[in-house]
């Protein structure tokens, strides 16, 4: 369930702090009783990131394979890299 605090608490900028830090989600803030913006901690964000990041990835290839573009067999390319980079 999300964390949902008006945004008066905003005052107490060091209890937000931890329990951004707390929740590792993000804290939504309301104003006059409606969303008004979200509050969130660094490694929630860098996560968010991440996630965002994968999916757009994960995107890009399913269309790929939609498209009938070439596409590279997985054990060849781990062998080829291991090969390229492993210790002589």
């Amino acid at each position: 369930m999300p964390e949902i605090r008006p945004i008066k608490e905003l005052r107490n900028t060091t209890e937000i702090s931890e329990l951004c830090h707390q929740i590792k989600e993000p804290l939504f803030i309301t104003k006059n009783g409606y969303g008004d913006m979200v509050v969130m901690s660094m490694e929630a964000y860098e996560n968010s990131l991440a996630k965002l990041e994968l999916y757009e990835k994960l995107a890009q290839a399913e269309g790929q394979i939609k498209n009938g573009d070439e596409l590279l067999d997985g054990e060849k390319v781990f062998k080829d890299l291991k090969k390229k980079y492993e210790r002589k």
